[in-house]
């Protein structure tokens, strides 16, 4: 019974790697100009957008606030992020709504490039006298199948970087206008992408057949369309990044505000003694 009740604990916490979900393709995107040489509204786009992805890429970490909403579960998080090496982040995450057995409790979140590790004893729920739980990522993607490979190409090529690639490879993208986000004026860029493409194109490592069956399990469960919004500050900087998906069965609706660019961050994986595997109380 505990580890069932830790499956559905952790299961919106994993979703949070959705922060920077998407993974980028090609740099393609076409458009074509006026007859006076001058940029189409695409290709003014993609340019901008190519532009802020050299310049928030390079930088190389940022502070993280976000939401996630997906069904009747919704979680919050607030930390810091690097990608200079791999993605590594240092977050606290607190789950809403559902019947989670850690809701309104925030938890420690640590992401190295090869596992998470999640403070359950913090929060109340020790595991077999242990604090820290830990999902590798090689093992999650040998217990989830298609969605646990994707989960761990994604967490292991993260950075925010990622969305704008995905909307720069697609050719779908255009510009909304200017906005006001927590204070700061930035510019608004929104595209909408099928199935088909997001899991062509936001994988980097994952087997054609993965691809294939992922593909699939999407469309069975009704999911056709994401949406990406994306605000980039006037220092070529992503602010603000929203993921929409609709499915038969739920709304995934991620919003992730991003600040502080070149903030240290500091990530310690947890003492051995301290920490249990995942994938050993799950079966």
């Amino acid at each position: 019974m505990r580890s069932t009740r830790m499956t559905a604990a952790v299961a919106g916490v994993v979703m949070m790697a959705g922060l920077t979900a998407c993974s980028g393709g090609n740099s393609g995107g076409g458009g074509g100009s006026d007859a006076a040489g001058e940029k189409s509204p695409l290709q003014a786009a993609l340019a901008t957008l190519r532009t802020a992805s050299q310049q928030t890429g390079g930088e190389k970490s940022a502070k993280v606030e976000g939401t996630v909403k997906n069904g009747p579960s919704n979680q919050t998080m607030k930390g810091a992020l690097d990608w200079s090496q791999g993605m590594r982040m240092n977050v606290d995450i607190t789950q809403s709504g559902a019947q989670s057995p850690v809701a309104g409790k925030p938890i420690k979140a640590l992401y190295t490039p090869q596992a998470m590790f999640m403070n359950m004893g913090a929060a109340g729920m020790p595991v077999g006298g242990k604090s820290w739980v830990k999902y590798d990522y090689d093992a999650l993607a040998k217990k989830m199948g298609p969605a646990g490979a994707l989960l761990k190409d994604q967490m292991q090529n993260n950075n925010p970087t990622r969305a704008m690639e995905l909307l720069i490879a697609s050719g779908k993208v255009k510009e909304v206008g200017k906005e006001d986000v927590r204070g700061v004026q930035a510019t608004h860029f929104t595209g909408t992408l099928s199935v088909a493409e997001l899991t062509r194109m936001q994988s980097k490592n994952i087997s054609e057949a993965d691809i294939n069956a992922l593909q699939q399990q999407l469309e069975q469960s009704g999911t056709k369309n994401e949406t990406i919004d994306l605000w980039i500050n006037a220092d070529n900087l992503l602010v603000k990044k929203r993921e929409l998906t609709d499915s038969k069965t739920a709304v995934f609706d991620s919003t992730v505000f991003y600040s502080d660019y070149g903030t240290e961050v500091t990530v310690e994986e947890p003492p051995a003694g301290d920490t249990v595997d995942f994938d050993k109380i799950s079966q």
